[in-house]
C-alpha cells in the first residue's frame, strides 16, 4: 500500500473537530423524521437556518471582501448550489421511504460516481488499480440495495417505494458528485461561502415549492427544523471546512466512515431498524473500495496479504 503523496502532521484538536462534524451528519435522519414534513420543505428550512447561522460566521471571518468573489467562482457556486440542492432533496425523500440506514450506505458510492464521471466528462484516466475497488464498491452497493442476483433475493422485499427510495439515493450521489466536480474548479473561494451560496439557491429554488400543513407547523417542528439548519448543516461545515486542511488525507478517508457506522447505530437506538447480514457486508466493501481509491491502496497487494492470511 503506498502513502500518501503530501505529508501533513497530525493535529488533535482538527481530528476532534472531524469527528464532532461526523457524528452531526450522522443524526440528519433523526431531524428529518422528527420534522414531520415532505422534504422538499424540509431542505427549505435547512436552508435558511444554515444560511443564517453561516452568513453570521462569514462575517465574523471577514469573507465578504471583493476578492473573494470573482464572476466565474460566483456562476460555479451557483450552478454547484442547483446540484446540492437536488442532492439534499433527493436524499432527504430517500430516507422518509427506505430508512436511513440503507440510504446513508448507498450513498457511499458517491466516490466512485466522481471517477468516473470524470472519465465521461474530462477524458479523466483511470488507473486499472482503481477501476477494481470502483468494481469492488459497485458489488458492495448490490448487496447493500438487497437486490436479487440470479433469482436469489439477498434481503428484504423489493417494492416500489424501496426501489423509488434506491433511485433517489443514487440521483442524489449522483448530484452530489456533481456538487465536487463543480466545486474543484473553483479558486481562493472560502469553502464556507460556498455552502452559504449553496443555501441561498435553495431558498431560491425551493422558495415556490414548499407546504406548509393546514395545522401550521408546530413548535416542536420548528425545534427540528432549526436544529437541522445548525448543526448537521452549519456546525458541521464549519467544523468539517476548518479542519481538512489540517488533516492527512488517511485520516479523512478513515475518519468519513464514522458518519455511515454511526447511522446505522443512530438508526436502530431511536428507531429499532437494522440493516441485514448482507446489507452490512455490502457496507464493508463500500468501505474498503473508497478506502483503496482515495489512499491508492494497491489491489495485488492487498489481495496477496488476504490470501495469506
Amino acid at each position: 500500500m503506498s502513502a500518501p503523496s503530501a505529508v501533513i502532521p497530525y493535529n488533535r484538536n482538527a481530528t476532534l473537530a472531524y469527528i464532532a462534524a461526523m457524528l452531526m451528519l450522522a443524526t440528519l435522519g433523526i431531524f428529518i423524521h422528527e420534522a414531520g414534513l415532505d422534504a422538499v420543505t424540509t431542505v427549505f428550512f435547512r436552508c435558511l437556518f444554515a444560511a443564517i447561522a453561516l452568513a453570521l460566521y462569514c462575517t465574523y471571518k471577514g469573507m465578504f471582501v471583493a476578492a473573494n468573489f470573482s464572476r466565474k467562482n460566483l456562476g460555479l457556486a451557483v450552478f454547484g448550489g442547483v446540484f446540492m440542492v437536488v442532492n439534499w432533496v433527493t436524499f432527504f425523500a430517500a430516507i422518509q421511504r427506505i430508512g436511513i440506514s440503507v440510504t446513508t450506505i448507498v450513498f457511499h458510492v458517491q466516490p466512485f460516481i466522481v471517477l468516473l464521471l470524470g472519465v465521461v466528462l474530462f477524458s479523466e484516466k483511470i488507473a486499472t488499480n482503481k477501476l477494481a475497488w470502483i468494481c469492488l464498491g459497485f458489488a458492495g452497493l448490490v448487496l447493500a440495495c438487497g437486490l436479487q442476483i440470479g433469482g436469489m433475493q439477498l434481503s428484504g422485499q423489493i417494492n416500489k417505494q424501496y426501489l423509488t427510495g434506491l433511485l433517489l439515493t443514487l440521483t442524489g450521489a449522483c448530484a452530489y458528485a456533481g456538487v465536487t466536480l463543480t466545486t474543484r474548479a473553483m479558486r481562493n473561494m472560502p469553502a464556507h461561502l460556498i455552502a452559504l451560496i449553496h443555501c441561498l439557491v435553495g431558498l431560491v429554488l425551493l422558495a415556490g415549492l414548499v407546504t406548509i400543513p393546514v395545522d401550521g407547523i408546530r413548535m416542536q417542528q420548528w425545534a427540528w427544523l432549526a436544529g437541522l439548519g445548525l448543526m448537521p448543516t452549519a456546525l458541521a461545515y464549519v467544523l468539517i471546512y476548518g479542519a481538512l486542511p489540517k488533516m492527512p488525507t488517511t485520516a479523512i478517508a478513515v475518519l468519513t466512515f464514522i458518519y455511515p457506522a454511526t447511522a446505522l447505530g443512530v438508526d436502530y437506538l431511536v428507531y429499532g431498524q437494522h440493516i441485514s447480514l448482507l446489507q452490512l457486508a455490502g457496507l464493508v466493501l463500500i468501505v474498503l473500495a473508497s478506502l483503496g481509491v482515495n489512499l491508492n491502496w494497491s489491489w495485488y497487494a492487498v489481495r496477496q496479504r488476504l490470501a495469506a492470511l
